[in-house]
């Protein structure tokens, strides 16, 4: 099979042309010369599946694309183009219209006011609107590495609102300068600017639009051959499937991602520094599912791999794991598989000094004090959750299920010291 010609082919163009992916899965497939049966076999579903699959194409599951596309070889810019993701390999990359009736963007907006979700609700929309609609470049003189360094910045400083008023532009010049250079190292800014952007948005809870993001920066990442940006993709996904409840979707992207980056051969810091962020990644969602020898057995690994990182990271790097930042993930590993008192142990040691950021320092501070609640201690939730926010108070206000033990602490224990002045932190009123 000729499968250059194949995907060169007019009728491949044709259905890249009418965004159809699943047009294209069945093209490779009858080229293969498989039955639906074949092609599920081979990607872990039923005849019944590949057929709404080939006939749905676009609104499909996205793992279930991706898999099926890579299983009858479609090249990665044919089945970006086909997704909406970009015209053709060289054209300005513009995702089209919403993929469904509740990515919408005005149906968007009242979702997103309906949910409650602590961030602005007129600043989330601009970004599904982004999202669902590339914007038109800013023309801004600032390089956009600086103003994907900055945006970062906003992140690690706890600035969610800042960086989600800046995220659409931020979007718009990437996805330009990617259509314009069609260069690896366009492709794999651009797959950080989307991890980026799932990264904050799973924050404040805004899991639909994370998912799209995080499945944007997969696809880029993967277009780009960077393993590092796919690897820092596959972790947003991972993240953002383990809180849509898809538990073995989530282990499974981790798994390859920590896979892949050993296949880098470590040789790096940044090699190093992304193995190590993989594996605490992968036991966090190990734990989370219940698979406590495997979580265990991960962190431990994590430790190892992270023993010779520097107590600070280097400025700029993509996965910025110290010692104390496995550690730390330890905690929330222990927490996760309901041993509080194995959670308080093992951050027993951490101080916020080893920590670089506002919004680092802060995550210590909650997730001890989740583990203090874990175990019934409503007193030492408080004071942590409390430091919480008087280092980076968008950890306690834009996280759902922070402030859900604000609210449990205001009902249960609204005269204990410190719990006013913590929900006011949250801005839930007195």
């Amino acid at each position: 099979m000729n499968t250059v010609r194949l995907w060169a082919s007019g009728k491949a163009r044709s259905l890249m042309e009418n965004q159809d992916p699943g047009g294209l899965i069945r093209l490779g497939r009858t080229e293969h010369g498989w039955r639906l049966a074949d092609l599920g076999v081979r990607i872990g579903c039923s005849a019944a599946t590949v057929s709404r699959l080939e006939r749905k194409g676009r609104n499909s599951d996205f793992d279930l694309i991706m898999s099926a596309a890579k299983a009858v070889e479609i090249p990665t810019h044919v089945l970006a183009a086909s997704l909406g993701l970009t015209t053709n390999p060289t054209s300005r990359v513009m995702p089209d219209e919403p993929r469904c009736a509740e990515e919408d963007p005005m149906r968007r907006r009242t979702l997103l006011t309906a949910a409650g979700l602590a961030a602005p609700a007129a600043l989330l929309a601009g970004v599904s609107n982004a999202l669902a609609s590339t914007p038109d470049p800013t023309g801004s003189p600032v390089p956009l590495a600086t103003r994907l360094d900055a945006a970062r910045g906003l992140f690690d400083a706890g600035q969610n609102s800042k960086l989600l008023r800046a995220l659409p532009g931020l979007l718009a010049d990437a996805n330009h300068a990617a259509s314009a250079a069609h260069e690896e190292m366009a492709l794999a800014r651009l797959s950080t600017a989307y991890s980026l952007a799932s990264r904050v948005l799973t924050k404040v809870g805004n899991y639909g639009d994370s998912r799209l993001a995080a499945d944007r920066a997969t696809l880029y990442a993967e277009w780009s051959g960077s393993p590092l940006a796919a690897a820092a993709a596959a972790r947003e996904l991972s993240i953002v499937l383990r809180h849509q409840d898809q538990p073995a979707a989530a282990e499974r992207h981790i798994l390859d991602a920590v896979a892949a980056v050993e296949k880098t051969g470590l040789r790096t810091g940044a090699q190093r520094s992304a193995f190590a962020q993989m594996l605490c990644t992968a036991s966090y969602t190990a734990a989370r599912a219940g698979h406590r020898d495997q979580a265990l057995t991960m962190i431990r690994d994590a430790a190892r791999a992270a023993r010779d990182l520097p107590a600070v990271a280097p400025e700029g790097r993509l996965c910025p794991v110290t010692p104390a930042a496995v550690d730390l993930y330890a905690v929330g590993v222990h927490w996760a598989l309901g041993d509080a008192g194995a959670a308080l142990q093992a951050g027993r040691d951490l101080r916020a000094g080893q920590f670089a950021t506002p919004e680092r320092k802060a995550r210590m501070h909650t997730d001890l004090g989740r583990a203090w609640w874990q175990w019934g201690k409503a007193q030492q939730t408080a004071a942590e959750l409390l430091s919480a926010a008087r280092v980076s108070p968008s950890e306690v206000r834009d996280r759902p299920a922070i402030r859900q033990i604000v609210a449990e602490l205001r009902s249960k224990h609204a005269q204990m010291s410190g719990v006013r002045e913590l929900v006011a932190a949250a801005g839930m009123g007195s």
